[in-house]
């Protein structure tokens, strides 16, 4: 009873149970396994990308502030160094520096040891009751006269302006030396950069989804920050004291009951401190090492998944080695085989399914390989039937009539282009060519029916040179430029144009046939698609709209083929759309 039950097991029940539990235990190792493994690389991970943003951040604002030191330069040794102030006024050079700088500096200005504003631009005067001698940058100046100094951002008020409103600021200033006739003094350059130009540099930046980036200064007042105003209002706190004694680095520190990975880089010149603050909760494992590194547990895990299931599965697909064994001899022609047909339920239907598919198969052979030579028949009926000898012999009609007439330069044309028409057309019995060969092919026959119907129509062929050497089907453009001789243009008044085009369009390769004939409706068009008893002309090729669609279809796929925008009285442009393949590899 119970060898019967286990006879009528399915094959996907038994191998459902056993690889269950292997997979179960494994994927509970494995779970526990990357786990620990990857804990341990999330902290390595993160520091290294929020190092290279502040980075980044440090090198741009270094830059932003050269910039400005650059504009120092220029005051201080180009300008007020070579200048005597009690002779002339430096004032319109500090206005061309000042406009050629305006969009990140607010003011320049240029004051005497006493506090007496030299030079100004664009701000008029000093405050009347301004004391700039309390103020630090001035100070700093000074006091510390060999170097350039930046103060935290400010309003800056000493000036009467007239505007309404006062801006911040972020002033620089440094000591220069004034000339006043035979006098030498000490002075204080200042040029107030605008404070929102230094915003800009970390607007929009954040370390993941919940890190920020802050700067202060050595003194840890806080200069930008993401959410001022809440830290402003008493409503959030930041933790400047420790970012003011870590030193460049990562540094992890817990705050608030939460831990966090601090990102340091000091800022040159200023001593300012770039600070970025990532949660280590909202860590990112998404980096290259991670993925290849599970990608190894992984196949690992697999790995050993397969050598433990191996013994397993001998047992269940041994049957289906014998059936395998069948089929590939069915598979080598010999349809008679004797089928095995054993093992669980599932694979004795099967065999005995394989069994009568073969006999239906040899059943089927002599119908199969009769159809086949039936399509092959077809096919070669339609390939010779791509030339209309009406064509032919309109054509020798204008030749034997160019050589009556003396034209013997115009034969040769004709002569010349119908042999090249007639090249390519039989193009050694292959179906796919360049595209520069169904240009020429069209080409010639262009050049034929000029000569037949003079003063009627007038042609071009435009053509990308990267085109020319892509895989074309033959006998495309040939049957839809003769449409539009015969019926685009065989009762319309005036001169015909006709314009081939050749293009690429992404991984498509693009032809096109323009005419300025009468055009026609939208039924019209939908006809020439239906038209499934096409009756060749007497004139034309015999190569319908919907032939050259289809034929289309059958080498290149149904995503490929013809549209056809027409409208009456305006003109038609049928446009072919083909894969953009090289030709070689045809």
């Amino acid at each position: 009873m119970k060898e019967r039950r286990l006879e009528k097991a399915s094959i996907r029940y038994t191998i459902f149970i056993y690889f269950t539990v292997t997979a179960l235990a494994a994927s509970i190792f494995a779970s526990l396994w990357l786990y620990t493994r990857l804990s341990g690389q999330m902290a390595a991970s993160m520091q290294e990308e929020n190092q290279i943003l502040i980075s980044q951040i440090n090198r741009s604002m270094e830059s932003y502030l050269r910039t400005v030191m650059k504009l120092s330069d220029s005051l201080y040794y180009g300008v007020i160094k070579n200048a005597d102030l009690s002779q002339e006024s430096i004032g319109s050079e500090i206005t061309l520096l000042y406009d050629n700088n305006k969009d990140n500096i607010e003011n320049i200005a240029l004051l005497s040891k006493d506090v007496t504003l030299l030079e100004s631009v664009p701000a008029a005067r000093l405050k009347t009751n301004a004391d700039v001698t309390r103020e630090s940058w001035f100070q700093y100046a000074l006091e510390k006269t060999e170097n350039v100094h930046f103060s935290t951002p400010h309003v800056q008020y000493i000036f009467d302006n007239s505007e309404s409103q006062y801006r911040w600021v972020v002033t620089m200033s440094r000591a220069v030396e004034i000339t006043q006739g035979p006098y030498t003094d000490q002075g204080v350059l200042l040029i107030d950069i605008r404070y929102n130009g230094l915003e800009q540099l970390f607007d929009g930046v954040s370390l993941g989804q919940d890190g920020y980036v802050y700067l202060i200064s050595n003194e840890g007042e806080i200069i930008f920050h993401p959410q001022a105003q809440l830290i402003d209002s008493g409503l959030k706190e930041e933790n400047v004291k420790a970012a003011v004694s870590y030193k460049d680095g990562n540094h992890e520190e817990s705050f608030q009951g939460k831990k966090r990975i601090v990102t340091v880089k000091t800022v040159g010149y200023t001593g300012w401190k770039i600070v970025g603050v990532m949660p280590l909760e909202g860590a990112s494992l998404n980096n290259i090492k991670t993925r290849l590194f599970v990608m190894f547990i992984i196949t690992f895990i697999l790995y050993i998944l397969a050598i433990i299931n191996s013994y397993i599965s001998s047992k269940i697909t041994v049957p289906i080695k014998l059936l395998e064994k069948s089929v590939n001899e069915i598979e080598e022609g010999n349809l008679e085989t004797e089928v095995y047909v054993g093992g669980s339920y599932e694979i004795r239907h099967l065999g005995t399914s394989i069994q009568n598919m073969a006999r239906q198969i040899h059943k089927l052979m002599d119908d199969i390989v009769a159809e086949h030579e039936s399509k092959r028949k077809s096919e070669f009926d339609t390939l010779q039937s791509q030339i209309n000898p009406h064509f032919l012999y309109n054509t020798l009609d204008i030749i034997v009539w160019m050589i009556e007439n003396e034209k013997q330069s115009e034969a040769v044309k004709a002569v010349t282009a119908l042999a090249r028409f007639f090249r390519i057309s039989l193009s050694r019995g292959k179906s796919i060519i360049p595209v520069k060969d169904e240009l020429e092919h069209v080409r010639s026959y262009l050049m034929i029916q000029h000569m037949r119907y003079k003063n009627k129509f007038t042609y071009s062929i435009e053509a990308e040179e990267t085109v020319m050497n892509m895989a074309s089907l033959k006998l495309m453009l040939q049957p839809l430029v003769e449409n539009a001789i015969y019926h685009g243009m065989e009762f319309m008044d005036g001169d015909g144009e006709i314009l081939i085009k050749a293009w690429q369009k992404g991984k498509d390769l693009m032809m096109s046939v323009s005419d300025n004939g009468l055009g026609m409706t939208e039924e019209q068009v939908e006809n020439l698609f239906a038209d499934v008893s096409h009756v060749p002309s007497k004139r034309g090729s015999g190569i319908g709209v919907k032939n050259v669609n289809e034929r289309i279809k059958l080498y290149f796929g149904r995503d490929y083929g013809l549209s056809i925008q027409s409208e009456p009285d305006e003109g038609t442009t049928v446009t072919i759309r083909l894969p953009a393949e090289p030709y070689e590899k045809r």
